[in-house]
């Protein structure tokens, strides 16, 4: 006979962060972000994103109905991360 134990605690504690870690990925799941949300991955105002590569013609957005930009998540993401290498070190 195979007897286990089990601290509560810590089963629950692993439990939580395992939970908070996957809540966290289907927030990050978007299929496209609009303005608001941009700012928010980037951490960066409107007009700053509109400053610094809002008008590169590398980075992916088109107008919806109504004239609303929006982005395609996964590639502004791939976009962010190469145009970040791409600034220089200060």
């Amino acid at each position: 006979m195979l007897t286990i134990e089990l601290d509560e605690r810590e089963l629950e504690q692993r439990f939580t962060e395992e939970l908070k870690k996957r809540l966290a990925n289907i927030e990050r799941r978007h299929t496209f972000w609009d303005m608001k949300e941009l700012c928010r991955q980037t951490c960066l105002s409107e007009s700053s994103v509109k400053e610094k590569f809002f008008y590169d013609q590398r980075f992916p957005k088109f107008k919806a109905g109504g004239g609303k930009w929006l982005f395609p998540a996964a590639e502004c993401e791939k976009f962010l991360l190469e145009w970040a290498k791409e600034q220089p070190s200060s």
